[in-house]
């Protein structure tokens, strides 16, 4: 047996309101909309992972969701555009990422990163 994929299901009252944080913001595509479930993604080949911490690092609390871009500036600038919270960084780390946490529209603690 081989785990092919893993997907974070973040609970919510409406799921619309996903569509601008996931979608128009961070520029996921919407892979697929039931009207109560919407799945965003990306057609890049991503690997299978599940991190497990005591802590986010540099005395952060822990994240719900990691995501890594290849821009942390280009995204932090439009999250701050887009009126969403920043709670942390941008920082660059001591074990060479470039981060920043923020807000999703359903309160969820999310650690945007590029590897520096």
């Amino acid at each position: 047996m081989k785990v092919k994929r893993i997907v974070a299901n973040i609970g919510a009252h409406d799921v619309g309101e996903a569509r601008r944080f996931y979608q128009d913001v961070l520029g996921l595509e919407l892979l697929m909309d039931h009207g109560w479930i919407q799945t965003f993604g990306s057609a890049t080949t991503m690997s299978v992972q599940v991190s497990v911490a005591s802590e986010g690092g540099s005395g952060t609390p822990v994240p719900d969701l990691s995501i890594e871009v290849d821009d942390v500036d280009a995204a932090f600038e439009r999250m701050k555009a887009a009126g969403f919270p920043i709670e942390y960084g941008p920082a660059n780390e001591p074990w060479g990422v470039r981060r920043f946490y923020v807000r999703d529209p359903f309160g969820k603690l999310i650690n945007v990163l590029a590897h520096t």
